[in-house]
C-alpha cells in the first residue's frame, strides 16, 4: 500500500485494510440486528442496551446492569423469533453485563 502524507477519513482506511474491512462488516451486521428489535425494546431500556459481537450464530447484547440484563432474558423469545422472521439468522442470543 503506497504512503500517504495527507489525513483520510477513519471509514476510507478502515475499508482499505482488508482486516479492518471485515471488522467492519461484523460490526455492521451487530448493529442491524441491534436495529431489528429497537421496536421491541422497553421504551426506558433502549439506551442502556448495545450491540455486541455476532459469531457463528450467536449474537450478544450488552447492557449496563443486572436489572436491564434480567428484563432482556425475559424478552429473548421475543428477540429470536423476530430476528429469526427477518432472516438475519440468528440461533441463540447472550446477555452480557457491562462492567464500567
Amino acid at each position: 500500500m503506497p504512503r500517504r502524507h495527507h489525513a483520510i477519513p477513519l471509514q476510507q482506511a478502515a475499508q482499505e485494510a482488508p482486516a479492518l474491512s471485515v471488522l467492519m462488516g461484523r460490526v455492521r451486521d451487530s448493529c442491524a440486528r441491534l436495529q431489528a428489535i429497537h421496536g421491541l425494546l422497553p421504551v426506558p431500556l433502549r439506551s442502556s442496551v448495545q450491540a455486541g459481537p455476532f459469531e457463528d450464530g450467536t449474537w450478544c447484547l450488552l447492557c449496563s446492569s443486572n436489572a436491564v440484563a434480567a428484563k432482556l432474558r425475559q424478552l429473548l423469545p421475543a428477540f429470536q423469533a423476530h430476528l429469526q422472521s427477518q432472516q438475519l439468522g440468528v440461533v441463540s442470543i447472550r446477555i452480557k453485563v457491562q462492567n464500567k
